[in-house]
């Protein structure tokens, strides 16, 4: 005789009233857990990364264009190499221009380094161009 929590199925009994999941289930279910949170970590570090790296080579040619108009400004007979940085607007970022002579005399070859000395990684951004110097 069957008690009313029990079935009877191919000659079997069955608890019916015994829900809820094994230990091999939870296990399952925690490792896919775990490997899709791992890689949804990993993706916003990732994103982070990516996000600071964009905003460096942004700021960074920005200050390059406008340090190379005051250049152009000053006259490019007056042009020589330098070194400064961008006062208490940009405290963490420094440049570097340098003016190369070319096999033609009338070019020349100028060096424009912005670097960011916070940032260990990809903290440099160089920019080089070439420039008619009348005589």
């Amino acid at each position: 005789m069957t008690t009313p929590n029990h079935k009877r199925r191919n000659g079997r009994t069955k608890r019916t009233s015994e829900k809820g999941f094994t230990l091999l289930e939870v296990m399952i279910a925690l490792a896919i857990l775990a490997i899709t949170l791992v890689t949804v970590f990993q993706s916003q570090s990732q994103s982070i990364s990516m996000a600071g790296n964009a905003r460096f080579l942004t700021t960074a040619s920005l200050l390059a264009q406008s340090k190379m108009a005051e250049m152009e400004a000053i006259g490019m007979k007056n042009i020589k190499s330098e070194a400064g940085d961008f006062g208490r607007d940009f405290p963490d970022y420094t440049w570097r221009m340098t003016v190369k002579d070319m096999d033609i005399e009338t070019v020349k070859k100028i060096e424009f380094v912005v670097t960011n000395n916070r940032m260990r990684l990809h903290n440099t951004y160089m920019l080089e161009y070439f420039r008619f110097v009348p005589k």
